[in-house]
């Protein structure tokens, strides 16, 4: 027996759960496909079958609970799903450590953000967002789908930050709208990558089986424990990203070992 392939599920419904009650398990996920010997850019696109199938089961669960509706998400989807076909086709020339740290300084940023300004993402908020996106909400959401399709590691919380702050949305229907808007353009990012034959399909179903496990159980602790669980789920996988993102568990990992 291979207990790689079980880990692999066991990894995937973390990943799955954390992915869609917040944003950062991919940044569990894509380092173990990369233990099992993938190379990097085929990890990266291996992943995004868990992450479209747990992206279908979050939607389907989420609209069962009638947390939101198709119309409320399309138009917002859009310049996202755009963004995220370019960025899954650009190779970009940037060095990945500074890379790295752009990303970790932006999770800090809003962990602090989200400790000490609770207020903005826990308020019950009436918002119309069935027509078209405003040229603001573009700007916003574009870059962050461009994100999504070159990495996709942590888009989650640059998503739910975008629809929060720049949308107007509370953190239970901005989670759902945010597991709309990945669903839409990972099936633009995922034909990117297997037009490139950058995909294991093998490692890539055995993960979605935990995917989707984990996030079915997501989305009912999303809606039955409300923003203030979700928040503090943010600030925990938030906080634990960024010390990733900075090296801070194999810098312990060396000074204890």
């Amino acid at each position: 027996m291979d207990y790689n392939l079980i880990i692999l599920v066991v990894i995937g419904i973390i990943a799955g759960f954390i992915n869609t009650l917040a944003g950062g398990g991919s940044l569990i996920a894509l380092p173990f496909l990369i233990f099992l010997g993938l190379p990097a850019n085929i990890a990266n696109g291996t992943l995004r079958i868990g992450i479209f199938l747990q992206s279908l089961v979050g939607v389907s669960d989420f609209r069962h609970q009638k947390v939101f509706t198709f119309k409320e998400g399309i138009w917002l989807a859009v310049p996202a799903t755009v963004g995220s076909i370019i960025g899954s086709k650009i190779a970009v020339d940037i060095n990945q450590q500074i890379m790295e740290y752009i990303i970790g300084g932006l999770l800090i940023f809003m962990f602090v953000f989200m400790l000490f300004k609770p207020e903005i993402w826990l308020k019950s908020k009436s918002v119309n967002i069935k027509d078209k996106p405003t040229f603001i909400q573009i700007i916003i959401l574009f870059p962050v789908g461009f994100y999504g399709g070159f990495i996709q590691a942590g888009v989650g919380f640059f998503l739910l930050a975008a629809l929060v702050l720049g949308v107007g949305l509370d953190l239970v229907k901005a989670n759902a709208v945010k597991v709309f808007i990945i669903l839409i353009y990972t099936i633009f990012a995922l034909g990117v990558f297997i037009l490139e034959d950058l995909v294991n399909y093998k490692y890539g179903l055995i993960l979605a089986i935990g995917n989707m496990i984990g996030a079915f159980i997501a989305t009912r602790f999303a809606v039955n424990w409300g923003p203030k669980f979700i928040r503090i789920i943010l600030l925990i996988v938030l906080f634990g990203a960024s010390l990733e993102i900075f090296g801070v568990y194999k810098y312990l990992g060396n000074i204890i070992f």
